[in-house]
């Protein structure tokens, strides 16, 4: 568990679940909404939409307590805050792996963000074969008499890389993270063809795009 913390001053006053949960919830909203805004910008700009698919998650009150306890934390709403990154999540899903640095690249140059770590898995990928691009940020969310930073974690993937990963997800949680060798060894083979697909139909891409537009 990363340690990348939203300083804990802005949530000294907080001291109930409900009013925590809210906070995250309007972060993701605000994201969404900037997501959006990005995607419909580069439609009018570039005739083209990077992104597919837009999910984002509050994580339920049992997985918080799961994950506090799992890394030895006592259950409270500071650990919480300060120790769990992805409370507030969204996926956003693209089409080219060039997408998600362009996304990546969008996200990064929004002057109300603060970017607190970003981990590629694209070029680093997972022993188990995962590949996404990562970003924890913080959202200023706008209350009546105050301003307080909230933590999002960000995911960047495309669509094959988002197919392989829902199925990892299933397999950890039905095996609690210990799943059979042979399902194991067999998803990290189909790791390599998600890759490998994902190279090729960049490659397809680039291709394409070469001829410009095409004419009606």
């Amino acid at each position: 568990m990363n340690h990348e913390s939203v300083p804990l001053r802005d949530f000294k006053e907080i001291n109930d679940w409900d009013t925590v949960i809210f906070l995250y919830k309007s972060a993701l909203k605000q994201m969404d909404t900037k997501i959006d805004i990005l995607n419909d910008e580069f439609l009018n700009r570039h005739k083209y939409n990077p992104i597919e698919h837009v999910k984002s998650r509050i994580k339920t009150p049992e997985s918080i307590v799961k994950k506090l306890k799992r890394h030895g934390y006592e259950s409270n709403i500071e650990n919480m805050v300060r120790y769990v990154n992805d409370i507030a999540g969204i996926r956003i899903t693209c089409s080219f792996t060039s997408d998600i640095y362009l996304i990546a690249d969008m996200i990064t140059k929004q002057s109300d963000l603060t970017i607190l770590s970003t981990k590629d898995y694209m070029k680093n990928p997972k022993e188990s074969g995962y590949r996404s691009y990562h970003m924890l940020i913080t959202v200023p969310v706008f209350l009546s008499d105050s301003v307080i930073d909230t933590k999002v974690e960000v995911q960047i993937r495309t669509v094959a890389q988002d197919f392989w990963a829902t199925l990892e997800h299933k397999m950890h949680y039905k095996f609690e993270g210990d799943g059979p060798d042979y399902i194991t060894k067999e998803l990290r083979e189909c790791a390599k063809y998600v890759a490998d697909l994902d190279e090729r139909m960049q490659e397809l891409n680039n291709e394409i795009q070469k001829y410009g537009e095409m004419p009606n």
